[in-house]
């Protein structure tokens, strides 16, 4: 072999060397974008499966809360309809009850006019 043909070995040695650098760092960045993009789809699967759960339980709690509103609402409707009915305060029977006790002031009143006549 020459030293022309030496030399001309050596440079496709180079260049192919080359560009199996060039290859390889082409196929490292390939590698890196195939990588980000599969941690991108999981973490964005990931990502959405936590919203989901986090709405689930959000629903949850918010079904319970008027529940429980529901509960304390009806409870003191319920208090509140006795202490009425126990002050004689029904709402039916209002009208009546207003009746019954002006009547009675108005016994009242002639009761006291009398006494107050007879002294």
């Amino acid at each position: 072999m020459s030293k022309s043909d030496t030399i001309k070995s050596k440079l496709n040695d180079a260049e192919d060397f080359a560009r199996k650098v060039w290859l390889a760092g082409l196929g490292a960045y390939g590698k890196s974008v195939e990588e980000a993009q599969g941690r991108y789809e999981k973490l964005s699967t990931e990502a959405s499966k936590v919203f989901d759960d986090l709405v689930k339980k959000g629903e949850s709690l918010e079904d319970d809360a008027r529940t429980k509103f529901k509960e304390t609402s009806d409870d003191v409707e319920n208090r509140v309809s006795d202490v009425r009915k126990k002050l004689g305060l029904d709402v039916d029977n209002t009208d009546q009850r207003i009746e019954e006790l002006s009547a009675k002031i108005d016994a009242l009143t002639e009761a006291v006019a009398k006494l107050a006549a007879s002294k």
